[in-house]
């Protein structure tokens, strides 16, 4: 009778702890940690058909990813082809970049990236272009994210990048058919801080600044450089370097809740 009493004690004290951790979640899915940010990032080994290597920043995806993460946010990462990315730029030193490239539930994501034909925009609110020389191929004439990109973008979503991510935006048209950039401020990684007359610089497709410029972008950066630079011009977010990832990540989640707060 004893060992009764004491086994539906702990049966409603696990069915207790259970509901409380249900009604935890519910609540979490109420105030919107649920909410789904898409990080862009690319499949390219090398600097065009060379054998140079180039990779992803890591310290663009995780900076801002820890920030992201660290508010309840849910993140997923797309590249034109899906499935593993290059990554490079590690600083283990970093206690936010040890952090993660010790964690196999992450690092798994990095291996398992979404293909774009994977994505359903309407599930984000964001999208996120991880910089590194990776991104200069591959990313930015891919029609399939220009378009998961623009359809986030007109459905209220934002669009945000870091340092070479920027390359991302320069063929994103808005609904009207111009570029979704045109008039707006627009921040990356500068020709001021590339070496043009370097191996690597002439495999690239396209200078971000020039095009951006060309285009109608109004590009500002900041000639001093890796102090945090970053342009916010409604709901297009982007930075200079690695040193503005965690406050662009910042300005995601303050200009979701500006732009959302009714729903």
């Amino acid at each position: 009778m004893r060992n009764t009493i004491l086994y539906i004690l702990l049966l409603f004290l696990f069915i207790t702890c259970d509901v409380k951790n249900s009604d935890k979640n519910r609540i979490a899915s109420a105030e919107g940690q649920t909410t789904k940010i898409l990080f862009i990032v690319s499949n390219q080994h090398t600097y065009g058909n060379t054998d140079m290597n180039t990779s992803n920043h890591f310290a663009e995806i995780v900076l801002a990813y820890d920030v992201l993460i660290q508010e309840g946010y849910i993140v997923d990462f797309v590249s034109p082809e899906g499935g593993a990315i290059p990554i490079g730029y590690l600083n283990t030193s970093d206690s936010i970049q040890k952090k993660y490239i010790y964690d196999p539930t992450f690092m798994a994501q990095l291996k398992n990236t979404f293909k774009p034909a994977d994505i359903k925009p309407s599930n984000y609110k964001a999208v996120y272009y991880g910089g590194g020389g990776a991104a200069m191929f591959g990313v930015p004439e891919n029609t399939a994210i220009q378009k998961i990109t623009t359809s986030i973008y007109d459905n209220n979503g934002i669009v945000s990048a870091i340092c070479h991510g920027t390359a991302g935006l320069v063929n994103l048209k808005n609904k009207n058919g111009n570029y979704l950039y045109e008039g707006k401020l627009v921040n990356g990684f500068p020709d001021l801080f590339e070496n043009k007359e370097a191996r690597y610089y002439q495999t690239f497709p396209f200078s971000i600044e020039e095009t951006i410029k060309e285009r109608g972008g109004q590009f500002m950066y900041s000639e001093k450089g890796w102090d945090g630079f970053h342009q916010v011009d409604g709901r297009l977010i982007t930075g200079q370097d690695p040193t503005a990832s965690a406050t662009v990540a910042k300005e995601i989640i303050k200009k979701i809740n500006e732009t959302f707060k009714n729903q």
